[in-house]
């Protein structure tokens, strides 16, 4: 090493973004996983947060999934979260898995025919959603229909269950052998808050486990997390207008 070259410490190592990876395909408790992490004091990355977080950009994870060889600065997709569960994330669980190699990471699992049954509820068309819609949603719903319904869970292929219950099998067990012991939780879908936060090293809130996105409510969480984001973006504005009268 010459006397020009910067000697590294610890102290100048950088801290990696995400903390937490959920590795459990969506449908198997990732929502209520998303809110109980934010409880915890994280903030959780999840497909119903592309939809209503106005920083999100779709095309970044779209990208990623139709370019898999081109390199992604994976800190810029998911910057304001520490934390990552369900589509699009789970999508990339390997990639970010190298990326983020301490990060804790929990399968959330349930029984593989209610998964599918649950599954097919929400993979058409995100119901409702048209032209009229702000864009922003639009191409959240244009990056979930190449990531999870026409990529992942197979587009037509879904319709053959035996194929799809053996790909969602073969991806815990996957999981299973590539996570260190030590950094993996497996969950049951609804378990509960005692092993979590026995995992992270958390108190358990005095807080009901939150219960979140059933199958038969999807149209109405699609119309809910819309006007989330128009929310979002009025008060985004409202930020924006102070910080130019300043």
């Amino acid at each position: 090493m010459t006397k020009d070259q910067p000697i590294s410490s610890p102290s100048q190592k950088k801290e990696p973004l995400i903390k937490i990876l959920g590795a459990g395909y969506g449908r198997t408790g990732t929502l209520s996983l998303c809110l109980a992490l934010d409880q915890l004091g994280y903030n959780t990355h999840h497909m119903a947060k592309v939809i209503t977080d106005p920083s999100q950009d779709p095309d970044l994870f779209r990208d990623a999934y139709l370019f898999p060889e081109d390199p992604v600065d994976w800190d810029n997709v998911f910057k304001g979260y520490d934390a990552a569960v369900d589509w699009p994330a789970v999508a990339f669980f390997e990639k970010l898995l190298k990326e983020y190699p301490d990060a804790k990471v929990i399968l959330t699992e349930r029984d593989p025919d209610q998964w599918y049954t649950s599954a097919s509820k929400t993979i058409r068309e995100w119901p409702g959603v048209d032209d009229t819609w702000p864009e922003h949603i639009l191409r959240a719903r244009r990056m979930a229909k190449t990531i999870v319904c026409d990529g992942e869970l197979r587009g037509k292929g879904f319709q053959d269950k035996q194929r799809m219950i053996d790909q969602f099998t073969r991806h815990s067990q996957r999981v299973k052998e590539i996570v260190r012991p030590e950094n993996l939780l497996v969950m049951q879908l609804g378990e509960g808050w005692s092993r979590l936060c026995a995992f992270l090293g958390k108190e358990v809130p005095d807080l009901p486990w939150p219960h979140a996105n059933k199958g038969d409510d999807f149209e109405k969480l699609i119309v809910l997390k819309r006007d989330q984001f128009i929310k979002n973006m009025e008060l985004a504005s409202r930020i924006e207008a102070l910080g130019v009268a300043k």
